[in-house]
């Protein structure tokens, strides 16, 4: 409750008003049954009108003053908890965006949107309803103790008899709801993450026919959130009827107790009705915990939810704060070795080359050889687990991250575009850049003229994912939006692949001309054959580098390669 405590005091003002109109209505609650056992004595019995008058008045005016600083407190405590939860969304959308590719693999994406979402929606009702009638219930519950005392002891002693034991039946109740709900937030997850799974792939989910086996899948997720919120819920469930059997017999022996000592004068009726008052609104009091308790156990667990975010171990990208320097795009790897974090086998292994500003570079390889991890290390998404990576003859870790990655283009092999308009999205790579720029974005990208055929031209709005496109079409727009860059350095991870021939021909010679350092991870050997060095691997090793020609005549498994794809080009040919 800490990380939420910090976050109320940026609205400490709108927290201390509303807790005080609380404690206006507080007040009034606690001395009208006081003010009616006044009425009942004083006027009722001594059919004293003015009494009446009196004291009714004063009753309806306390009452209609309750009445008002309700209304004001809610408006407070709305303040409160509505900006709470704007300020937390905020700061955990900021503290998601500086995770380290590692701290994102302990975090499952649909984990992440719940506590976005329905636990920031947990803690702003615990937030609202504590300023608005959480602190009122147990505050009645003693204060309407101590004057039960001030109007007849031997009644109130009665209910101080009962009133502890349920107070800490409400409090062991807590502890376990708090410890349910949190059983219930991650179950919640598991639903997000099915139902985010099937929306983004509704697609190849009706292309393989697959509905009945997702519908099965998803209710094997749905129905254990279902029985862990029915065991929460349950247990809440018989907190208030258990409560209300314990008041209601306190009641009844304060009743009969009471009406024993009307008979010898011990008390007058005003005191035995204000005492039960009392007794009633403490049992109402009690009714109001069960209910807080489910409000109470839900935002404590959600809390400590988002706490796990916010307060998770700063990663190398929130730590390191190097020079903000421009970079040219001279590249070396030095006996660099990496693994992902949790796996015990090296994906690069001892790998060391340089490449000179301007220069383009080809990687090739088998799926799973290390290519698409070598090019996450120069944006340093990962550090190498051994080794140095620098660029301009400087360790890539003495770079701000921050600088580094705006000199860096990087086109991954999945074309991720965004909702919004095809300017929009290729202006995500430089949101300063004028229609000029991006026109000249999409010509490099060689998607211009497809552009200029839609009806909306660049004001065309893209579906999610870019979904009304096709998967060349998003390739090009996605390297558009780093060709607007002008990066140092620019990486293309396969990112041709959906292309045709002579699309991806024009493509690479537009690359030629660009005035950076160009990494293209390719499949294909006619995709790298022009580069100024080619780098072979194999199982995360280096075992070839050298321009094509070099590599035609030194590297067997690459000429054995070319062999291949050339061969297989001709099969293609033939059947066509």
């Amino acid at each position: 409750m800490k990380t939420v405590l910090r976050y109320v005091l940026t609205y400490k003002k709108s927290a201390i008003i509303a807790l005080l109109l609380m404690g206006v209505e507080l007040t009034v609650e606690l001395l009208q049954p006081m003010l009616m056992g006044i009425i009942i004595d004083q006027g009722v019995v001594e059919q004293d009108m003015e009494a009446i008058m009196v004291w009714g008045g004063l009753l309806l005016f306390l009452s209609l003053l309750a009445f008002a600083s309700g209304i004001t407190n809610s408006f407070f405590a709305a303040n409160v908890s509505q900006g709470v939860g704007h300020d937390v969304r905020r700061d955990l959308f900021t503290r998601i965006q500086s995770f380290t590719a590692d701290q994102f693999q302990r975090f499952a994406t649909s984990s992440l949107i719940t506590r976005m979402t329905n636990d920031v929606t947990q803690v702003q009702s615990f937030l609202f309803m504590a300023m608005r009638i959480m602190l009122r219930a147990p505050l009645f519950i003693i204060g309407g103790l101590i004057l039960a005392f001030t109007v007849h002891a031997g009644l109130a002693s009665i209910l101080l008899l009962a009133v502890p034991f349920l107070f800490l039946f409400m409090l062991w109740m807590m502890g376990k709801g708090v410890r349910l709900f949190r059983l219930v937030q991650n179950r919640l997850d598991a639903v997000n993450r099915v139902i985010r799974e099937n929306l983004v792939n509704m697609r190849l989910i009706k292309a393989f026919d697959r509905g009945e086996y997702e519908q099965h899948r998803f209710d094997d997720v749905n129905r254990p959130l279902m029985d862990e919120n029915k065991k929460a819920l349950r247990l809440l469930e018989l907190t208030m009827p258990a409560v209300m059997l314990a008041m209601n017999i306190v009641l009844v022996v304060v009743l009969w107790y009471g009406a024993a000592d009307l008979r010898v004068g011990g008390a007058q009726a005003g005191q035995v009705v204000a005492v039960l008052n009392y007794g009633t609104r403490i049992m109402f009091s009690f009714s109001t915990f069960s209910f807080l308790l489910m409000v109470f156990s839900r935002g404590r667990a959600s809390t400590t939810r988002i706490a796990e975010v916010l307060h998770k171990d700063a990663g190398e990208e929130v730590n390191t704060k190097g020079e903000a320097n421009t970079i040219n795009g001279d590249v070396s790897f030095e006996d660099v070795s990496f693994r992902y974090p949790g796996m015990d086998v090296d994906v690069i292994k001892h790998l060391t080359f340089s490449v000179r500003a301007g220069e383009t570079i080809g990687i090739l390889g088998e799926t799973g050889s290390g290519k698409t991890s070598l090019l996450q290390l120069l944006p340093r998404l990962y550090s190498p687990t051994k080794g140095q990576i620098c660029i301009d003859q400087k360790d890539i870790h003495t770079h701000d991250v921050q600088s580094l990655r705006r000199e860096i283009g990087f086109v991954t092999q999945e074309a991720h575009l965004f909702s919004g308009t095809i300017a929009d999205n290729i202006k995500w790579g430089d949101e300063q850049a004028g229609m000029e720029q991006v026109k000249q974005a999409a010509k490099d990208a060689h998607i211009h003229d497809f552009i200029m055929s839609l009806p909306s031209q660049y004001e065309t709005h893209l579906g999610q994912k870019g979904v009304n496109l096709s998967g060349g079409q998003k390739q090009r727009l996605s390297l558009a939006r780093a060709m607007i860059k002008r990066p140092a350095i620019l990486m293309l991870d396969d990112s041709t692949s959906a292309l045709d021939a002579q699309t991806e021909a024009s493509v690479l010679q537009t690359l030629e001309h660009l005035s950076c350092t160009t990494f293209i991870v390719a499949q294909k050997i006619s995709s790298v054959q022009a580069a100024d060095q080619i780098l072979l691997l194999q199982d995360g090793e280096l075992i070839a580098k050298g321009e094509h020609s070099e590599l035609m005549k030194d590297s067997e498994a690459y000429k054995n390669i070319f062999q291949s794809q050339v061969q297989r080009e001709e099969v293609l040919d033939e059947s066509i």
